[in-house]
């Protein structure tokens, strides 16, 4: 669908399922407890675009649109919404929508949320990306907002969903680190804040206004349990009724456990290395015997490709995955929008990968430490290791340094690290969001490279991109996109190993729908 076709009020059955949505009563009363594997390092919606941060803030707080389980744009606190020219769209929202305190949404909450993003300071990873094509604001009446942008935006509504609308008078003064005290939390969510122990757990309650669906919890304890084995205790146990990431050693057990429920589904996020690309010396490079080096060898693009190659993707997802991983050389998966049928997963070739980095003038190669999170992604540090081990075949002599996620990003957004494994998911339902985020060269004004902690740059690349996000026509720009994806992943900006496959698992008698995005909400679970 073009975006002149969006001119009309989204979908009539859409709407429809969406009014539906707040007729459902629960069908008991009960509590939930649900061991999550990763704890959020902030509690204010707004201060860092990390994943951990949003599943937890999702509970709390609304944004005007939202993704269905296939990350489609579904309507959210905007209960319709069309284009009134090329540069405006108009937003309506639901009325009668009430704040957890009680008083009621308005477009001045909106407003107040789309402007706070960009004031936010010191934050490693900012939510203004998905703002910063907005360049005026138009409040119609109490529920009808326009927001106008400087060229056609064809994703306006793919940035919203990314979003949350705050209460104006609730979190006007506040610092981002008042949040975790409690000030500001208050949303439009299915649950209300009660409280928050870093690292340890979220405790919510019932939203009984709830404008959707409402939750069949009364009470909804998150718990952070970053250990594989320990959440799945816990589970076992009955301290949970319900966990996310299912270890992969006990995929098994637990899927021929009668006692409990399996759910799995692909999911939207890229597992991926990054490089030093700016810097003519890098703090962890170093030759094979550990000295400095004056060259910065992950700067030639050749190095990049042999590093790639030397990688046993398939061996990853039989043998530490458990088949829970799909191996790609892209940065979306094939039903998101811009994926690239082009970019054929990488062969594993260990004597190519020694060519090239001879060609490149390291016939003996060289070391490096490659820095991972421990408690973020799925065998994160193990998959690391093992990447380790396989570079070091070649001749790249790799040692691997794990640290909790909370203190790798807060390093990795200074760009303290030489080569690096993250993640990414494609919060906005396309292949742009990646691209603008990791691979951009950095510009804030543009919201470009927020995330790009290798300080990769390709000039050539961010003009196809740009192109892309004026661009109409969807069947152009995904031609666009697919030549920026193609641009970037040849020049070896970034590695993408696999795409996770994302597991759950529950007592019996609990059911989830899973979400291509990971996310895991307490709301989507319900009694059977």
């Amino acid at each position: 669908m073009s975006l002149r076709n969006v001119k009309k009020v989204f979908g009539a059955a859409m709407l429809a399922w969406a009014m539906s949505l707040g007729s459902a009563a629960p069908a008991q009363a009960a509590d939930l407890k649900l061991a999550m594997s990763s704890p959020p390092t902030s509690m204010d919606p707004h201060f860092y675009n990390l994943f951990s941060n949003i599943n937890v803030s999702e509970h709390i707080f609304d944004s005007l649109v939202k993704l269905d389980p296939d990350s489609r744009v579904i309507p959210g606190l905007a209960e319709s919404w069309k284009l009134v020219d090329d540069h405006t769209w108009e937003f309506k929202l639901r009325k009668g929508v009430k704040f957890h305190d009680g008083a009621e949404l308005t477009t001045e909450d909106v407003v107040w949320s789309l402007d706070r993003p960009a004031t936010i300071q010191n934050s490693p990873g900012k939510f203004d990306v998905y703002t910063k094509a907005i360049v005026g604001k138009k409040v119609i009446d109490k529920y009808t907002i326009q927001l106008r942008t400087a060229q056609p935006y064809p994703l306006m509504l793919n940035d919203l969903t990314s979003i949350f609308i705050e209460q104006k008078k609730a979190t006007q003064g506040l610092s981002s680190d008042d949040f975790a005290q409690g000030k500001g939390m208050i949303g439009t969510g299915p649950f209300k804040f009660v409280s928050y122990a870093r690292d340890d757990r979220v405790e919510l309650v019932r939203n009984p206004d709830y404008w959707g669906t409402r939750p069949a919890w009364d009470k909804v304890t998150l718990r952070f349990i970053p250990n594989p084995a320990t959440r799945l205790a816990a589970l076992l146990s009955g301290d949970v009724q319900a966990i996310e990431n299912v270890p992969t050693p006990d995929l098994p057990k637990v899927r021929s456990d009668p006692k409990l429920s399996f759910f799995s589904k692909i999911s939207h996020r890229v597992i991926y290395l990054y490089f030093d690309a700016k810097r003519d010396k890098s703090p962890y490079v170093t030759t094979r015997d550990g000295q400095p080096m004056d060259k910065n060898p992950l700067k030639d693009a050749r190095v990049r490709r042999a590093i790639s190659m030397a990688i046993n993707r398939e061996g990853i997802k039989d043998r530490l995955m458990e088949g829970l991983a799909e191996p790609t050389n892209n940065l979306v998966p094939p039903t998101l929008f811009g994926y690239n049928p082009n970019l054929k997963t990488v062969k594993y070739d260990p004597e190519g990968a020694r060519k090239l980095l001879a060609e490149a003038g390291y016939p003996n190669g060289f070391g490096v430490t490659l820095h991972t999170p421990n408690n973020r992604y799925v065998n994160d540090e193990k998959i690391a290791q093992t990447i380790a081990q396989n570079l070091t075949r070649v001749g790249i002599v790799t040692k691997v340094e794990a640290m909790p996620m909370a203190t790798y990003s807060a390093k990795g957004i200074k760009h303290e690290f030489s080569f690096g494994l993250l993640g990414w998911g494609a919060q906005t339902g396309e292949v742009s969001s990646p691209l603008r985020a990791l691979l951009a060269c950095e510009d804030s004004k543009k919201g470009f490279g927020t995330t790009n902690w290798g300080e990769y740059c390709n000039p050539k690349m961010d003009v196809v991109l740009e192109k892309a996000l004026a661009t109409v026509d969807d069947k152009e720009r995904s031609r666009l996109l697919q030549e920026a994806t193609a641009i970037a992943i040849d020049d070896g900006g970034i590695i993408p190993i696999h795409h996770q496959v994302t597991t759950w698992a529950t007592q019996k008698g609990i059911t989830y729908v899973p979400r291509t995005d990971e996310r895991t909400y307490a709301h989507n679970f319900r009694p059977l």
